[in-house]
């Protein structure tokens, strides 16, 4: 499945899409990053706003998150030796201590910085579209996901709509993985998918889905790849971030000293759609 041929970058789409009305994008067309849009930092309650921040810079009309040799861990106290440079549109936690935060990944973790809980964009339900470039490093995953904004323990669901590991990338194939995880949500199951399709992850690909109250439909190229049949139902924050894993790749070193710095992922855009009402897709 490919919508041009191994090797080439897949063209953008037009920013209106018929059936529906733009509800937030960001074409990344701009000098610095939009505040009001992202907040730089990755589930800075288990760390610190300062220690999960993001490693970027805009240029020539895309974002480019990175992570440098000399880049820190951004949570070593519960994460390891991982590092991330990670973007979110919402931020929830509770005091000091608590256990009271977004996307709790360890039992282990306790909030170590309180947050002004935050909200820049958590919809519930819409299309969502991201045209970018990822990295064929062992060592490196690359993703854009969801997560509940978690203001109560089950609305903590995810759904990724991509992640793509640098280890399962090359010239003729490259794996996405995407799905659903339930976390504490009892409402849903685990459903996730690791799929090999003729691409090359480092051109521009377009990834997507279309998130609705009964299903979720997952795109690769304008082409579906497969109907999820079940959805959380509650409003999502979107995660946009590459992550450096050490023992990701059969014990790999960190830093990798074969590699090439930075690593990069490379964002073109990220639009997100609501459908017009009476309007019948074809």
């Amino acid at each position: 499945m490919s919508a041009a041929p191994v090797g080439e970058d897949v063209p953008a789409n037009p920013l209106e899409k018929p059936g529906y009305r733009l509800e937030f994008h960001d074409e990344f067309d701009g000098s610095e990053l939009d505040r009001d849009k992202w907040l730089p930092f990755h589930l800075p309650q288990w760390s610190s706003r300062e220690r999960a921040a993001a490693n970027y810079y805009l240029a020539d009309s895309t974002l480019v998150l990175q992570i440098t040799e000399e880049q820190q861990p951004w949570c070593p106290e519960f994460d390891d030796q991982n590092r991330c440079s990670s973007l979110q549109t919402g931020v929830f936690s509770g005091p000091p201590g608590s256990r009271i935060g977004q996307h709790r990944f360890k039992d282990a973790c306790l909030v170590r910085e309180q947050q002004t809980n935050t909200r820049t964009y958590t919809p519930r339900y819409g299309y969502f579209e991201l045209r970018a470039k990822a990295l064929d490093s062992p060592t490196n995953l690359v993703a854009l996901w969801m997560i509940g904004y978690e203001d109560a323990p089950e609305k903590s669901g995810e759904i990724a709509i991509m992640e793509i590991m640098g280890e399962y990338v090359s010239a003729e194939s490259s794996r996405v993985n995407y799905g659903v995880h339930p976390w504490h949500d009892p409402s849903l199951v685990d459903e996730f998918y690791e799929e090999f399709l003729a691409i090359d992850a480092r051109r521009y690909h377009i990834y997507a889905i279309e998130w609705t109250p009964s299903r979720i439909d997952v795109y690769v190229d304008n082409h579906k790849l497969r109907t999820i049949d079940q959805s959380p139902a509650y409003p999502m924050q979107f995660m946009l971030g590459m992550y450096e894993r050490p023992d990701a790749a059969r014990g790999a070193v960190f830093p990798d000293p074969a590699a090439s710095y930075p690593k990069q992922f490379v964002i073109d855009y990220f639009r997100a759609y609501q459908p017009i009402e009476g309007y019948e897709l074809p």
